[in-house]
């Protein structure tokens, strides 16, 4: 292999792949479209948030093919307003987990007749504790591994890999809000109660993690 050719493989890992990005307009998603979108993924991005949405369209990939706004919580993708905290707790659960099921059904579909792919689903340190985040997130994201294993087994003979990720705690605008520190603040926090030392989790560490998952060298 020529150096050409290996720089090539190396820049190119998702050559051919479409990506659907769900939350692809800022934080985690943010970072995961423009990973992929530098190997030659054909993006795809779907976010409530309106602005996020048009402006990683016109100032930060430039290589989104289609973008949608979406809350993800039904086919239709028609958003709810709520406002009770019984209703919070069912649009968490809705956008988290229903949504995610929708995701991986639509997806397993478009895949199955190629007999390949890789759906990644993003969970969370709150899969496995139950002390860092809200009951309605806690209690979605420890569904969310469930979902990830029963669609592992299912679609396995279609050839499609299923997996999550389950990141440590990150300065997200979602996080820092509901901790209510910066994200200095929320950084130096996590540093000091993290077993891996000397090491600052980042949105583009997880983006990396999700492009070998969605890449063949994962297969």
């Amino acid at each position: 292999m020529t150096a050409t050719s290996l720089i090539s493989s190396v820049t190119r890992r998702l050559d051919g792949r479409v990506a659907l990005i769900t939350e692809g307009a800022s934080s985690i998603g943010e970072w995961t479209a423009k990973v992929f979108s530098q190997h030659v993924a054909k993006v795809i991005i779907a976010d409530i948030q309106d602005e996020l949405v048009n402006k990683a369209v016109t100032t930060t990939y430039g290589k989104l093919d289609i973008m949608f706004n979406n809350d993800g919580t039904v086919d239709e993708n028609k958003a709810r307003i709520i406002d009770s905290e019984k209703d919070d707790f069912e649009r968490v659960l809705s956008i988290n987990l229903t949504g995610l099921f929708l995701g991986i059904k639509h997806a397993f579909q478009a895949m199955i007749a190629a007999l390949k792919g890789s759906i990644l689903s993003p969970a969370s340190i709150s899969s496995y504790l139950g002390v860092t985040a809200s009951h309605a997130y806690t209690c979605s994201k420890h569904a969310v591994i469930g979902l990830t294993k029963y669609a592992a087994v299912e679609l396995v003979q279609f050839g499609i890999r299923v997996n999550c990720l389950s990141p440590y705690s990150i300065a997200t605008p979602l996080v820092t809000k509901f901790v209510g520190v910066d994200d200095y603040g929320l950084e130096n926090v996590m540093k000091s109660i993290a077993n891996l030392r000397g090491v600052t989790l980042k949105a583009e560490d997880i983006a990396n993690a999700v492009l070998s998952l969605a890449s063949d060298e994962s297969r």
